[in-house]
């Protein structure tokens, strides 16, 4: 079988199997992350806590292909993340996995628009035209498509992460990744992000997302707690 391929509507759309991640420093190997077992189901919102140098990060880039295990074992939606080579990981993230950010990352010097449409670039799909009605779609379904031709800097903190989860959903990913996606938002913001991504899981999709926050059993499906590099706890939301 293709190693690319995934199989038809998997079970757990995230399956990790020992994985461990060793980073060298001047003081020898930091181990973020330790033999770490874990099976999440599609279609759900996932919230993963903890302190900081708590390994939370280091899991959602190890998920996300962004960075390689150490050792272990990476499924995501039935592919082996890690088993793909370098060209392979791009081509796979483009298409299969949308990446949030907590610093929004949106090129300065392109439009929201541009930005949006960027991805889809990548991958080779579709025309320009195309692209930039979807941008727009998009643009429209996270509330501001008034913003498409205004550059970064023009736009507020929420309004560039709704920019920044458009862009996540340009290639229509099944898994949306979020690296602290309200960290540098007011409360009242941070609600509606929260709110968008939970928007996209009832329309299909899975969320894991990286936070600080700990006041989600009444907007996820699972909490999962890091410390240590370790998995301390998954506790079962109360999400309607």
């Amino acid at each position: 079988m293709d190693i690319m391929s995934t199989y038809d509507q998997p079970v757990h759309i995230i399956e990790l199997r020992g994985l461990t991640k060793t980073f060298p420093t001047a003081a020898g190997g930091f181990t973020a992350l330790h033999d770490v077992d874990l099976r999440l189901q599609a279609g759900e919102f996932i919230a993963v806590v903890g302190r900081s140098g708590s390994g939370k990060s280091t899991l959602l880039n190890l998920v996300a292909g962004i960075d390689r295990p150490t050792a272990g074992e990476i499924f995501v939606g039935g592919t082996p993340v890690h088993k793909l080579t370098e060209n392979g990981l791009a081509v796979w993230r483009g298409r299969n996995v949308g990446v949030v950010f907590q610093f929004f990352q949106l090129l300065p010097t392109l439009t929201i628009l541009e930005n949006v449409a960027l991805p889809m670039d990548f991958v080779g799909r579709p025309s320009t035209s195309k692209a930039e009605a979807r941008a727009l779609e998009l643009l429209e379904m996270v509330g501001i498509p008034d913003q498409a031709s205004k550059l970064p800097s023009a736009l507020s903190g929420g309004q560039q992460q709704r920019a920044a989860i458009a862009r996540a959903l340009a290639n229509d990913p099944q898994l949306l990744v979020a690296d602290e996606p309200t960290g540098n938002l007011d409360s009242r913001t941070a609600d509606a992000i929260l709110e968008l991504l939970s928007a996209q899981v009832r329309a299909g999709k899975s969320v894991l997302m990286v936070t600080h926050e700990r006041d989600l059993f009444g907007r996820v499906d699972r909490v999962i707690t890091l410390g240590d590099g370790r998995v301390t706890s998954s506790e079962v939301g109360r999400k309607s």
